[in-house]
């Protein structure tokens, strides 16, 4: 039977963000989208710290006996999704990181609220954009655990995301390679097509 795949979704996003992606993994594969917490149907309740971020992630596949995954991760998500193998490296067969890079200190830019309701707890906003502006070195450090197959989606210039900080991440994993995609930040949105056929033979190998 086929690896199951576990989709984790950026910062203000809920799982409904791989409504495009996730039917067309689903042909193949077992597909679980999740929200994390302070998201959408997760739940609203500090500390949003990324190690409880995590911890949630495994619990909830504890909760539905998904021993070994392939985990794909978007910006945040894949923030998460690093913890996870390091943490857990027998649990991750692949892993797919989608526009994200090591996490480096960095100037402070105050996020505006947008205005109206929202699908996400604006704290868990403000909690988590501070452990970017100051993240915790054990992150980086922890990288060099990850032993799944990695595959890092890289979004090109239009991209917020420094290309630097992902060459470092591909350097720090063991077993790394990169692909660049040069549609910005949501490759799997503005190329949904380009993200498959990188990321399904990457899951299919054995």
């Amino acid at each position: 039977m086929s690896v199951p795949v576990v989709l984790l979704p950026a910062l203000g996003e809920t799982r409904a963000d791989w409504a495009e992606i996730a039917p067309a993994l689903a042909r193949e594969r077992d597909v679980h989208a999740l929200d994390l917490r302070g998201h959408g149907e997760a739940p609203r309740e500090h500390p949003y710290t990324f190690s409880r971020l995590r911890d949630d992630v495994v619990r909830a596949l504890d909760e539905v006996g998904l021993d070994e995954i392939d985990l794909v991760g978007h910006s945040l998500g894949g923030a998460i999704a690093c913890q996870i193998a390091a943490a857990h490296p027998a649990r991750v067969r692949r892993l797919v990181l989608e526009d994200v890079g090591a996490l480096r200190p960095r100037t402070p830019r105050p996020p505006e609220r947008p205005p109206g309701p929202l699908l996400f707890d604006w704290d868990m906003v403000l909690a988590v954009r501070r452990q970017l502006d100051a993240p915790d070195p054990a992150w980086r450090d922890d990288l060099a655990l990850i032993t799944a197959p990695t595959l890092v989606l890289a979004g090109g210039p239009d991209s917020p995301v420094p290309d630097e900080t992902i060459s470092e991440l591909v350097r720090r994993v063991p077993d790394a390679r990169r692909v660049t995609i040069p549609v910005g930040h949501l490759i799997h949105r503005a190329a949904p097509q380009d993200w498959l056929d990188a990321v399904v033979p990457f899951l299919a190998a054995p």
